[in-house]
């Protein structure tokens, strides 16, 4: 059986789609977050019409913005890490300093593509950490591997994914905050200098 057909000539999820519905409804928020001026002119009215949807279906979803608002964050932290989790495979396994590289270097574009998006992802106050300790966890990982081939490194690998993740985190809060941008290379040049830092020889 089809699914009926919403005001605004938008079809009705069948039984058991809720999870779609919702996958659009933080899709729809996410590109507006891109057209709007911060995260205070996200409402749960104009993402339902993103949508193409009823207000009251998103609640069923979200209890409030500030409920929506935490879902984009997790949405937005899920973009990110699979941004940078696809440009590591993209780099061959033994080249373990590379696939650390690039996942900043993914990090590093993301942040400077989507700025209203990592405000958000990075805000202060009752943001969920899991997923920021999850970015961390990523590097850390790739230090890891770097410690397990044979690259020394000045600190352990734990320290070396903080280190790296607070390092970029800084350099892309000076970009963005910056009346006149520095070029987004001059940040992946920033990153590529820190990695070697945290090597105990140039790499």
């Amino acid at each position: 059986m089809s699914g009926e057909v919403q005001a605004g000539g938008r079809t009705r999820n069948r039984w058991g789609e809720g999870e779609r519905l919702r996958g659009e409804i933080l899709a729809a928020a996410s590109r507006l977050l891109s057209e709007l001026d911060g995260e205070d002119a996200l409402t749960i009215r104009g993402v339902a019409r993103a949508v193409g949807i009823a207000p009251a279906s998103i609640y069923q979803h979200f209890s409030d913005r500030a409920a929506l608002v935490a879902g984009l964050t997790e949405y937005e932290f899920a973009r990110l890490r699979t941004a940078m989790e696809t440009a590591e495979a993209r780099i061959p396994a033994r080249d373990v300093v590379a696939r650390v590289r690039a996942l900043l270097h993914s990090y590093c574009r993301f942040a400077m593509d989507n700025p209203g998006h990592y405000r958000l992802m990075t805000a202060n106050g009752t943001r969920p950490r899991g997923p920021m300790i999850d970015v961390i966890g990523l590097l850390t990982s790739g230090f890891t591997n770097c410690a397990d081939a044979g690259v020394a490194l000045r600190v352990p690998a734990e320290r070396a994914g903080v280190i790296a993740f607070v390092g970029v985190h800084g350099r892309v809060a000076l970009f963005h905050s910056s009346a006149r941008h520095a070029s987004p290379d001059a940040v992946v040049t920033f990153a590529d200098e820190l990695v070697s830092l945290v090597f105990a020889a140039t790499t």
